[in-house]
């Protein structure tokens, strides 16, 4: 396993390139976000994407989350109207994971099976956004909680020593918060709360 140690605000470009070139080649890795830590890999990598569930202990029903770099990107993998464009352009970036109805874009694998919905972000993370930036496409996603356990894991020197084995590379921005994003389903009429976590939820529908 790998740890590239990255400033949270300027991170820098060399260890970036290092890390796309990486999770290229089929690398998870761990890293920071806006929110808590998360597993990531390449959207295209089938046995990179087992691999995640894997160390989740995750099956195909529990949604991944696409980390996208800014709206119109998100667009590529999402039907959204002219009110849900708004709604999210007023949300993004941020601490919130949007579900919404998939486009032929997503592998039919990472799409919830009988819903047909994926799961999308936005970060406002310094160091996700140059990485996708250097990418040049979204990864995939998921929060870093360990099977058994209730919070998410949040210190880089844990991460390293429980998951030495099972992931590629430790990208170590700064300790990570303990709550998850805010997920909002934008499936129905109305977007609905479905799981409070980090992004404030003032001004938005009540929580389910």
């Amino acid at each position: 396993m790998r740890r590239f140690t990255l400033h949270p605000v300027n991170p820098q470009r060399r260890l970036i390139q290092q890390a796309a070139e990486q999770i290229r080649s089929g690398a998870v890795a761990a890293m920071p976000t806006d929110a808590c830590y998360v597993l990531a890999c390449h959207l295209g990598d089938k046995a990179a994407v087992d691999r995640l569930r894997q160390i989740r202990a995750i099956d195909e029903k529990h949604l991944l989350t696409l980390m996208c770099r800014d709206l119109s990107e998100l667009a590529q993998y999402a039907h959204v109207d002219n009110r849900q464009f708004r709604f999210l352009k007023d949300w993004t970036p941020g601490a919130y994971t949007f579900i919404l109805p998939a486009t032929k874009e997503v592998p039919r694998r990472l799409a919830h099976p009988s819903r047909k919905t994926v799961g999308l972000r936005v970060p406002a993370s310094a160091i996700v956004q140059s990485l996708l930036e250097t990418l040049g496409e979204p990864v995939l996603s998921t929060t870093l909680i360990l099977p058994g356990e209730t919070q998410p894991l949040t210190d880089p020197d844990d991460i390293e020593h429980r998951l030495a084995r099972q992931i590629d590379l430790m990208i170590d921005g700064e300790p990570g918060r303990h709550e998850p994003t805010t997920v909002i389903d934008m499936t129905g009429e109305e977007p609905m709360v479905v799981r409070v976590g980090l992004g404030p939820i003032e001004r938005m529908t009540v929580a389910r």
